[in-house]
């Protein structure tokens, strides 16, 4: 049977022996990176292929979370250029639905959902005043709706490209004669 070597300080270990990282080493050689203190707890963190103890971890490779300014210890959501916890990337609008693998919309450094984003920042139809979120028709210093742009007076959907102008609202060539 071969000796064991402490990685740290390269000398036989005759005793208790501590094996983490593919590695040897003697109890009190097991040591946090950055602090050099012996790492006591049954679970450690890793950074560049070395033990680091909890409190260091915490202090000097989490990320804090934007929403709840609290550190991140599992998984990281990154977006909009920050960091989140996954139950905390949530939608900005009314609905603050999860955003965790769903496509998202960015206003002023907030995620949204595409229906309040919609709802909160896209044009208005002149004619019903939802959310246009396709093609739309310019007209009468408004955007409208295909469906919505239609004559004040018979109600069918004006299709020529003249018509005449009643109280701000379009009106067919034939209601118009």
């Amino acid at each position: 049977m071969s000796d064991s070597i402490c990685h740290k300080c390269n000398e036989v270990i005759t005793q208790r022996i501590i094996t983490a990282l593919g590695k040897t080493w003697h109890p009190e050689h097991f040591a946090c990176k950055d602090c050099q203190q012996p790492i006591q707890e049954a679970t450690f963190n890793i950074q560049e292929g070395e033990p680091v103890c909890s409190k260091c971890f915490l202090k000097n490779y989490s990320g804090t979370c934007q929403a709840c300014q609290k550190p991140i210890l599992e998984r990281t959501i990154k977006a909009l250029g920050k960091t989140w916890h996954e139950e905390c990337f949530c939608c900005g609008g009314p609905c603050h639905k999860p955003l965790v693998g769903t496509s998202f919309y960015e206003r002023d450094g907030k995620a949204y959902c595409k229906t309040d984003f919609e709802e909160l920042f896209a044009a208005r139809c002149a004619g019903c005043t939802r959310p246009i979120t396709e093609n739309a028709i310019v007209a009468l210093e408004a955007k409208w709706h295909r469906d919505c742009f239609k004559c004040k007076k018979c109600e069918n959907p004006i299709t020529a490209s003249t018509f005449a102008v009643e109280e701000n609202r379009p009106v067919c060539t034939d209601c118009a004669a």
